[in-house]
């Protein structure tokens, strides 16, 4: 049976249909999500969208190793990380980062973990659309730093 599910995909995602196959097993006990969307303010400037680009199998590969690194840490039963890429505009839903497990601190913490590592190793570039043209968007020393508290 898959324990794990991770799309790259251009098209919206059924956060739904998502809790339900992460939520399905009498086993879990606690079930998590975080749905990151595109803001329409960055870096102090009024932004209308961004467009994402990936190379699909480093970005599966990567995407697998995170969840493998977390599921190393952690209890988990189900994971699901489905990221949309190409034309998205403000207020769209780009990332779901999905997490079932016996026991909630275990589902809090993966999924906290693989959001955290996603920002940092995950290969997507992103270029935002903004009133004085588009420009790509740099990694932030802030997002790095996340992932420092993960370093036992």
């Amino acid at each position: 049976m898959q324990q794990t599910l991770i799309k790259v995909q251009t098209e919206n995602f059924d956060q739904n249909a998502i809790y339900q196959w992460l939520s399905e097993k009498n086993s879990v006990g606690a079930t998590t999500i975080f749905v990151g969307k595109v803001r329409e303010m960055n870096l102090g400037d009024s932004v209308s969208g961004l467009f994402l680009e990936h190379y699909p199998a480093m970005t599966k590969k990567s995407l697998n190793a995170i969840v493998e690194q977390a599921r190393q840490r952690w209890d988990l039963q189900r994971v699901a990380v489905v990221h949309r890429v190409g034309q998205l505009d403000t207020g769209d839903e780009i990332v779901l980062v999905g997490v079932s497990s016996a026991h909630r601190g275990d589902a809090y913490h993966a999924n906290e973990f693989i959001m955290d590592y996603l920002k940092t190793q995950a290969p997507f570039w992103k270029r935002e659309r903004t009133a004085t043209g588009e420009r790509w968007i740099e990694g932030r020393e802030s997002d790095q730093q996340a992932t420092e508290k993960w370093h036992i």
